[in-house]
């Protein structure tokens, strides 16, 4: 969910919804925008999926985008940064408004229309939201993870639980053994952002590199600067992805055709950086390791034929 650092960034999605109240088809097409100005990565390999299932899939990762603008993209006001407590409060009516909503079983809001309509059709497990705006709420104030294993109680809530959200619509064989698997997913997607997106964090105050692992190859982010200590940090972080993608990869073999082809294309290209990032010399700070739109339609051109 981070916006490119090196272009202008789009107008946050809480600040795009209609004033007006919406049908459910309006509210899923909303989400489907969201994800196509925001996530291409997602959007592009959403497209493999049947169309039945795509809106679901757009109303998931609404949910996530909305969420993460009151926390990062929110506009300030007179020019001023908007104060932690009340994008905290913001955060909080729109968690209260989701929980809300879903006993209700049924929303006003443009896009929690939506997701309230995907939750209850596929008795999406509740707790995986209230986890992931727990980990909206420690960027408020946390800037830097001591640890690799206290990096992941943030990633639990940043990124396994969008593999658990996901499962249920992607209809594993067995979804109890494809779990873990569709968490490491989420967390090796996770952490090639953290490795891409290093400088713009920075700019944040944060540092999602565990700073145990910083002090063991005497690496310092904050340097900006690609040092050999540096480059043996970043090879032992992108070595650490990649491991999570070799889980993931065993999940994936347990979906339906359709849903396979569309995670392998999210697997696939997301891989990518991690080599656009080697291509580059491990150089995060002058140059953004991305994949073009066009190679992006690539993938999904070949996937559907």
């Amino acid at each position: 969910m981070r916006l490119p650092f090196n272009r202008k960034p789009p107008t946050p999605t809480t600040h795009l919804l209609p004033s007006g109240p919406v049908t459910l088809d309006e509210s899923y097409e909303l989400c489907r925008e969201f994800n196509k100005r925001h996530g291409t990565t997602y959007y592009w390999s959403t497209k493999v999926l049947p169309k039945i299932k795509q809106h679901h899939v757009h109303a998931l990762y609404a949910f996530a985008r909305y969420a993460d603008d009151i926390v990062d993209e929110i506009p300030s006001q007179g020019g001023r940064d908007v104060p932690t407590d009340v994008r905290a409060a913001t955060l909080a009516d729109f968690g209260q408004r989701f929980f809300d909503d879903l006993a209700a079983g049924r929303s006003d809001d443009p896009v929690l229309k939506a997701v309230v309509h995907t939750v209850r059709a596929f008795d999406i497990d509740t707790t995986a939201f209230d986890r992931f705006l727990r980990s909206m709420t420690m960027d408020l104030t946390v800037e830097s993870y001591e640890t690799w294993d206290d990096l992941l109680v943030y990633m639990d809530g940043s990124a396994a639980v969008i593999g658990e959200m996901m499962l249920p619509i992607l209809e594993p064989t067995d979804y109890d053994v494809a779990l873990p698997h569709a968490r490491d997913l989420g967390n090796a997607f996770q952490l090639t952002n953290f490795l891409r997106d290093i400088d713009e964090d920075l700019d944040r105050s944060r540092q999602y590199m565990p700073l145990e692992d910083s002090r063991r190859f005497g690496a310092d982010l904050t340097a900006r600067t690609v040092t050999p200590e540096f480059i043996a940090l970043m090879r032992f972080e992108i070595q650490r992805c990649r491991e999570l993608y070799r889980s993931a990869d065993i999940g994936i073999s347990m979906l339906p055709d359709r849903s396979a082809k569309a995670i392998r294309a999210a697997f696939t290209l997301y891989g990518r950086i991690l080599d656009k990032i080697e291509a580059q010399e491990y150089d995060v700070f002058t140059s953004r390791a991305s994949v073009s739109t066009t190679e992006k339609a690539a993938m999904v051109a070949k996937l559907l034929r």
